[in-house]
């Protein structure tokens, strides 16, 4: 395949793995007792109503929902990264428990349309356009 033929928004790498990855941390908004996380964290509802309601959405294969046990965020909890080959990364934070799966997915679209994964603050949703904690070049710049 030649560099002509290669669409910008791929959805796999040459090594047939996503491009595309939604991190969520598992471990946000944990209560802890005696050293010992307990119950279900903010973080783990967070990433099971996200899976929940990208049973529905159109990239869910493209865009895999990976749970991270800890992105050392915890002042800003819960936190979410959105990444992909050859774009920026992006890091959220201090996003709500419950009631924005749906807006983190259209965000993440957003993202994989974006050639370079720019998102500019007016193309966000609104749990996302003040939580941004990092926007990380990518490993492919000059």
């Amino acid at each position: 395949m030649t560099a002509a033929n290669i669409s910008p928004i791929s959805p796999t790498s040459d090594t047939g793995l996503a491009s595309h990855s939604l991190f969520v941390c598992k471990t946000c908004a944990s209560a802890w007792q005696d050293g010992k996380r307990i119950g279900e964290s903010g973080g783990q509802k967070l990433l099971q109503e996200i899976q929940q309601v990208a049973q529905n959405w159109d990239l869910r294969d493209e865009f895999p929902i990976k749970e991270v046990e800890c992105m050392s965020a915890c002042n800003r909890s819960c936190v979410i990264a959105f990444a992909g080959q050859g774009k920026l990364t992006y890091l959220f934070g201090d996003l709500p428990i419950e009631g924005c799966a749906e807006a983190v997915l259209e965000c993440a679209s957003k993202y994989y349309s974006h050639p370079d994964g720019l998102l500019p603050w007016s193309e966000r949703p609104e749990p996302l356009e003040k939580g941004i904690l990092a926007r990380i070049p990518s490993l492919s710049l000059n």
